[in-house]
């Protein structure tokens, strides 16, 4: 089931302030992925790639920490959409933790709320909170604050 991003006009995000945006579809965190995020990364340590020693150690592989964090844009594309804008950027992502352990063949989604919509450079700065969990499990796998500076068409081509 696919979710239905909302979709907001780009003159309306700061309503948008304190409002819980809802979760995005469930996307696979399968071993193709770990195996392609260590190859673009560099880092092939053995408790992502090597599948038999991480099954005998540890039941199995688990996602890096930073390939969980790097599935924001893709999944916040799920959650909400700005009708309107020209471009969005990222500023940066604040309090990243990574709270509990990805094992290979997770299925992921995240959960997002607004903190805050501030005006900057002629455009919105969106400060949301974002959970991402993997399904069954208890604990998210990674909480952190993204910021990111959505900007109406006039503005992105100045950017």
């Amino acid at each position: 089931m696919n979710a239905s991003p909302l979709i907001v006009a780009f003159d309306d995000m700061p309503l948008l302030a304190g409002r819980e945006l809802g979760s995005s579809d469930w996307i696979a965190l399968d071993q193709g992925r770990i195996n392609l995020f260590a190859d673009a990364t560099g880092d092939h340590q053995w408790i992502h790639i090597d599948e038999k020693r991480a099954r005998a150690e540890m039941g199995s592989t688990i996602a890096h920490g930073f390939l969980t964090l790097s599935l924001l844009p893709r999944l916040m594309d799920d959650v909400i959409r700005f009708e309107g804008a020209g471009k969005m950027l990222n500023v940066g992502v604040n309090r990243v933790r990574f709270v509990s352990p990805a094992p290979s063949g997770s299925r992921v989604r995240l959960t997002q709320s607004v903190v805050s919509v501030e005006a900057r450079a002629g455009g919105w700065q969106l400060t949301t909170d974002c959970v991402i969990e993997a399904e069954g499990q208890d604990k998210p796998l990674c909480v952190a604050q993204s910021v990111m500076l959505v900007l109406p068409p006039e503005q992105a081509q100045a950017a």
